[in-house]
């Protein structure tokens, strides 16, 4: 009997494809996963899961009593109980290193864009409302080489970011990570300092922490107002880490000049949102690693950490917990 995979909102079609020659797989996309009869039925079988922010808690765990690996197409995994998994000798991988360095081209895109005023620009000239040979001050944008970054969370991101920084744009790179990173400093002379003065000294806050119950909502009123007044915020980490509500007010109130957002505190972000009517706010659909090459390998390797897992052999990105 072929064993029984549920594949969740997003793989690859090669890769789905390819799995299905060897498995019973079932795809399932925008579902309740708590009352859908299909799905919850086929989870009672399943041996492994595989997809995008599918919530495993402890109430999916107690329906799945066959399950042996949860693989995430994706570097985040907050959508994962690991302590419940733990407890029940399921393991859980993700997806690292793949996506660093699309994740950190869209980071940085997403700053120049933001410093340089790029999509609200790009709709003056659409709406015809181009009038004059050259702009005038109103339309002038801010540099982004030569200027002081701030890098909330060192890890495989951070560092690609970090190397864009320095090495394209000439910044001074301030950062503020649990751990001392010495790589960095010698690398791109960066320097460590507390979050407190980062914030206080950075012309850009690139925020791109994971969210753990530690680093949810960091980022708020007091934060924001230890900013510079011309500061530019950048969170191309997790919505959650940011209490939105007073990103919002620190833009209201002049506290910070602009602010470019990947992700958002509810996805998809509500029409009414007011982040959506600032032409000082840059969003974007949570993208950071939306290529085709860059997805198709993260599915390629989600499924290779699949395919470890319930063969009884340790996939090489286990989550370690």
């Amino acid at each position: 009997m072929r064993k029984k995979i549920i594949a969740y909102n997003r793989l690859e079609k090669p890769v789905l494809e390819a799995l299905q020659r060897k498995y019973d797989v079932r795809f399932f996309k925008n579902i309740d996963t708590k009352t859908d009869p299909g799905f919850l039925e086929f989870l009672h079988e399943t041996e492994g899961i595989i997809g995008l922010e599918l919530v495993v808690d402890r109430e999916l765990l107690e329906r799945a009593p066959n399950l042996k690996i949860v693989s995430n197409v994706s570097v985040g995994y907050n959508n994962l109980d690991l302590e419940q998994l733990s407890m029940r000798n399921i393991m859980a991988t993700n997806t690292p290193d793949v996506l660093t360095d699309t994740v950190a081209d869209t980071i940085f895109g997403i700053l120049i864009a933001t410093a340089r005023r790029i999509p609200e620009l790009d709709q003056l000239v659409k709406n015809g409302e181009w009038k004059q040979e050259a702009v005038g001050p109103e339309h002038f944008g801010t540099d982004v080489h030569h200027k002081t970054i701030g890098i909330i969370g060192m890890g495989r991101i951070g560092k690609a970011i970090a190397q864009r920084a320095r090495f394209g744009f000439n910044m001074d790179i301030l950062y503020y990570s649990r751990t001392r990173k010495p790589d960095v400093e010698d690398t791109f002379a960066a320097s460590y300092c507390s979050l407190d003065t980062l914030l206080s000294k950075s012309d850009f806050v690139c925020l791109i922490t994971p969210l753990t119950p530690e680093t949810k909502g960091m980022i708020g009123r007091r934060e924001f107002q230890l900013m510079k007044k011309s500061s530019i915020f950048i969170n191309g980490s997790r919505g959650k880490t940011v209490v939105e509500r007073e990103l919002i007010h620190a833009l209201q109130n002049g506290e910070i000049a602009a602010a470019g957002l990947d992700v958002f505190e509810t996805e998809p972000v509500d029409v009414t949102n007011p982040l959506l009517q600032m032409k000082n706010v840059v969003t974007t659909p949570h993208i950071g690693s939306s290529t085709f090459e860059t997805e198709l390998k993260m599915s390629e390797l989600a499924a290779y950490n699949l395919e470890e897992g319930l063969n009884d052999r340790k996939p090489p990105n286990l989550i370690e917990w």
